[in-house]
């Protein structure tokens, strides 16, 4: 019953900002359009009726290999986690970045503070940019990294690889020298296996 209730809420105001609303596995999730995300940011929090005051996870998501490469929407999404303390309830928000080749979001920083080494994290892994961020930089990665790597394109032996050269004494990055390969998973069949 109280998904409900909030369910009603959410769809009465946020209204058009809505891209999308579903109710599975007891939670909710909603889409907002990404030009109107920042004011539905806003609403989120300060609505009477929503109170999402907290801000408890923001990851980003890459959609091309979902569903098998069935997925037809944007690439990119920003996914958050929101608290409601004041009304003992959460949401999910997805927010799809509009460009595939350059992913771009307004930061939350502004309305949930705890949003700003997420949206780094964010942007270090996949890539994707958090317009008016105050010091949007890698966290995770070596600033010289190259590429992002959540991404389903980026190849699962890098780019390149660093390694410290005694003669040289300092650490250098080279050309990957590990050879792409498939391993199959060999099958053990006994006949009187688990007998």
């Amino acid at each position: 019953m109280k998904l409900d209730i909030l369910k009603q809420n959410l769809e009465t105001v946020l209204g058009d900002k809505l891209a999308g609303i579903s109710q599975r596995l007891n939670e909710i999730t909603i889409e907002i359009r990404p030009a109107q995300w920042l004011e539905a940011a806003q609403t989120l929090r300060d609505h009477p009726d929503l109170r999402f005051e907290q801000l408890t996870d923001l990851c980003g998501m890459d959609y091309s290999a979902y569903g098998d490469g069935r997925w037809q929407g944007a690439r990119f999404c920003v996914v958050t986690h929101l608290l409601s303390v004041s009304n003992n309830c959460r949401v999910r928000v997805k927010v799809f970045a509009a460009d595939d080749d350059f992913p771009q979001v307004d930061s939350a920083i502004d309305i949930w503070p705890a949003a700003n080494w997420f949206e780094r994290e964010a942007f270090d892994l996949y890539g994707i940019i958090f317009t008016g961020h105050p010091d949007l930089r890698r966290l995770l990665t070596d600033y010289g990294f190259i590429g992002y790597p959540f991404r389903k394109d980026f190849p699962l032996s890098g780019n390149v690889e660093m390694r410290y050269d005694p003669e040289q004494r300092r650490v250098i990055y080279q050309p990957v020298s590990i050879e792409p390969r498939e391993l199959t998973p060999r099958i053990v069949r006994e006949e009187n296996y688990g007998g």
